[in-house]
């Protein structure tokens, strides 16, 4: 089977939606799916077989992303599904439009992961437009686009029921990104100190993820305060980049944390991350838009416990509360959780312990058998009123 995956961001472009592919297409291939790629240029990337790259330009406010032509992009699309069996949808933007007109064109079935809470993200960047207006707005924007596929992946059941309450009736799958966890076990957390000049007994905290208003790093500097009550020589790496960064670079001095705090910017995932985590003594989490919460896996792969708040698509994951804890959601009982925890580890040593047990259960291996299994399958038994067929639909090759 070839699967054409199409979306409007990718690696280099560090973030959860390009992880999430690239997981999935290293593992695919082993399930006979071989993926095809159609993703934003960012600059002067090699070219890859698999890959096809669309010219963009820098999206204002956010130079990470990039804007594709909506043009380029439904050329390339279309080009690059004429000899594939189903199209899989990443993105919400341009690319979901590409791909839903190259599947009805070419009589293919088309899916898509719904990685982005919408209703919960936009407020953060227009800020000057009524939040519960916007809130209407994001929902039935989801609702019509979900409601123009074949089926729907989600990472977390949380966003399941939240797709469903929006009215959206295509089918609904739950079927999160899995991780690597060999990968993230096998760290080295001095060197990695070493490399930034961290004393090898300092407690450190670590957030990973794009510094983004969304991710709620926030509150995570709030609740430092608190956790240096307990232990005042704590120090919180932020490993990521994105556009919040001037703001928590601010907000890190109007509170004095700065010798408390330190942004490293993005890791290479092959080793300075798995280094990174290494290096921790706990993972502090505080996202409340989160459709499925990857790097918390990432970080118990690592044997490295997680307190993190319990919202949406983190619910899944810290609800057993194996290599977990969930403090309230108030500022002042989570940063005194992860002071507790520095000041007595003895106390918390089981959560160490079930943390990369716990992990393998979300093997990415384990995750792309159930997606091969779904792609299998999606064109007899979930293909709905939304899909007329105009080529035969090829299962295998």
């Amino acid at each position: 089977m070839r699967v054409l995956m199409v979306s409007d961001v990718y690696f280099p472009r560090v973030n959860g939606v390009s992880t999430s592919i690239e997981t999935f297409r290293r593992t695919l291939a082993a399930q006979g799916v071989e993926v095809r790629l159609v993703v934003p240029r960012y600059g002067d990337e090699a070219d890859e077989e698999g890959i096809v790259r669309v010219a963009g330009r820098p999206v204002p406010g956010d130079p990470e992303d990039r804007l594709v032509g909506w043009r380029a992009m439904h050329r390339a699309v279309l080009a690059a599904a004429t000899d594939c069996d189903l199209i899989h949808i990443q993105t919400p933007f341009i690319a979901h439009y590409a791909g839903l007109k190259a599947a009805r064109t070419l009589g293919l079935p088309v899916v898509a992961t719904y990685h982005t809470l919408f209703e919960e993200y936009l407020q953060h960047y227009a800020r000057f437009i009524p939040s519960g207006w916007l809130r209407g707005q994001a929902r039935a924007f989801s609702r019509r686009q979900c409601n123009a596929l074949d089926a729907v992946v989600v990472p977390s059941t949380a966003m399941r029921d939240r797709l469903a309450a929006y009215g959206v009736t295509a089918p609904l799958h739950v079927l999160p990104t899995g991780i690597p966890t060999a990968q993230f076990a096998a760290g080295n957390g001095i060197a990695f100190r070493q490399r930034f000049g961290i004393d090898l007994d300092r407690p450190l905290a670590l957030f990973v993820g794009r510094v983004a208003h969304e991710k709620n790093i926030g509150f995570l500097l709030e609740a430092l305060v608190h956790a240096r009550r307990t232990r005042p020589d704590v120090l919180l790496v932020v490993a990521g980049e994105g556009p919040a960064m001037a703001d928590l670079k601010a907000q890190t001095a109007a509170l004095g944390l700065q010798e408390s705090v330190r942004f490293i910017g993005y890791l290479d995932r092959q080793q300075a991350l798995p280094d990174c985590y290494a290096a921790a003594d706990v993972f502090v989490f505080a996202s409340r838009t989160e459709t499925q919460g990857l790097v918390l896996l990432e970080a118990m792969a690592a044997g490295l416990p997680v307190i993190a708040l319990s919202e949406m698509g983190t619910t899944d994951i810290l609800a057993p509360g194996r290599g977990a804890f969930s403090p309230p959601p108030d500022v002042t009982a989570f940063g005194e959780t992860p002071g507790h925890f520095l000041k007595h580890p003895a106390a918390w040593r089981h959560l160490q312990h079930e943390a990369p047990l716990y992990a393998r259960e979300w093997s990415d291996v384990a995750m792309a058998e159930r997606l091969a299994r779904l792609y299998s399958t999606i064109g007899i038994s979930d293909l709905g009123q939304n899909f007329r067929p105009t080529v035969a639909f090829r299962a295998e090759r």
